[in-house]
C-alpha cells in the first residue's frame, strides 16, 4: 500500500478468525505500538476499525484495506468474516473498503494479493465505489504470471456439513466443539468460487442493505 500514500497499520494482536462484526462493549481496549504507524489492538477487526477512525487517526483515511487474510472469504464465509467485516465498519463510516484473502490453506502466496489489491485500489481511487458497497476480493494462491484475470462476481454458496463433535473433559463433563468440516460448494457461473477455481481474482460488491426487497412484496400479502 506504501506506493499509494501513507500507510497506517491498526491490527488486532492475536488470530480473530470467524468473529464476524463483533464490537468489544464490556471491556476497555488495550493498543501497543509496534513501529511508527503500527499499532496491535487486543480487540476485534471491526474495533481496529472502529478504533484508528474514531480514536487513532488525526484524519479520516481516504481508504480501508482489511487483510490479506490467510484463507478464502467465498460464499457463506463472509457472514462469520473479521475480515470482510471490518471492510464493512469502514463502510458504515463513509470509507471506500476493501476485504482481500488468499485462497489457500497454507504456503500462502502474498504476491498476486499484493498486486491486485494495488491495481484495484487504485481503480476505487480514480473511479469511487458505489454508496455503502464494499469491495470483497479473493485471490488465488498463484504467482502473478498465472493469474488469468479478474471477474465481477456474485456471492456463492458454500456446503458445510454443520457437525458438532461431543467429547468429556476429565472430569466427565461433556464439551463440543462447533465447526463442521467443508464439503463444497454449488457449481454456478457467475459467483466467486467459480472464479478463483478458474484462476481469476475474484472482486464481489457488498453492500449494507441487507433487505430482500423481493421478499417485501410477498410478505405485504399476508395476512396478519
Amino acid at each position: 500500500m506504501k506506493v499509494l500514500g501513507e500507510v497506517v497499520v491498526v491490527a488486532p494482536d492475536r488470530e480473530r478468525s470467524t468473529i464476524s462484526h463483533a464490537i468489544t462493549l464490556d471491556r476497555p481496549l488495550r493498543v501497543k505500538v509496534e513501529g511508527e504507524g503500527m499499532y496491535a489492538v487486543d480487540g476485534t477487526p471491526a474495533d481496529c476499525v472502529n478504533l484508528a477512525v474514531n480514536g487513532l487517526l488525526e484524519d479520516k483515511p481516504d481508504f480501508i484495506v482489511s487483510g490479506i487474510n490467510l484463507g478464502e472469504n467465498l460464499g457463506c464465509d463472509i457472514l462469520y468474516s473479521g475480515t470482510v467485516s471490518a471492510a464493512f465498519e469502514g463502510t458504515r463510516m463513509g470509507i471506500p473498503s476493501l476485504a482481500v484473502s488468499i485462497v489457500a490453506r497454507e504456503n500462502f502466496n502474498f504476491e498476486a494479493a499484493c498486486e491486485y489489491t494495488v491495481r484495484i485500489l487504485r481503480a476505487v481511487k480514480k473511479y469511487g465505489l458505489p454508496e455503502d458497497t464494499l469491495l470483497n476480493i479473493n485471490v488465488p494462491n498463484l504467482p502473478v504470471k498465472d493469474i488469468k484475470g479478474v471477474k465481477v462476481t456474485r456471492q456463492g454458496k458454500r456446503i458445510y456439513s454443520d457437525a458438532v463433535v461431543e467429547k468429556v473433559d476429565p472430569r466427565g463433563r461433556k464439551y463440543y466443539w462447533i465447526g463442521g468440516d467443508v464439503l463444497g460448494y454449488l457449481e454456478e457461473e457467475g459467483t466467486d468460487f467459480e472464479a478463483v477455481n478458474r484462476g481469476y481474482v475474484s472482486i464481489t460488491p457488498l453492500h449494507l442493505d441487507l433487505t430482500n426487497y423481493k421478499a417485501m412484496d410477498v410478505i405485504k400479502n399476508w395476512k396478519i
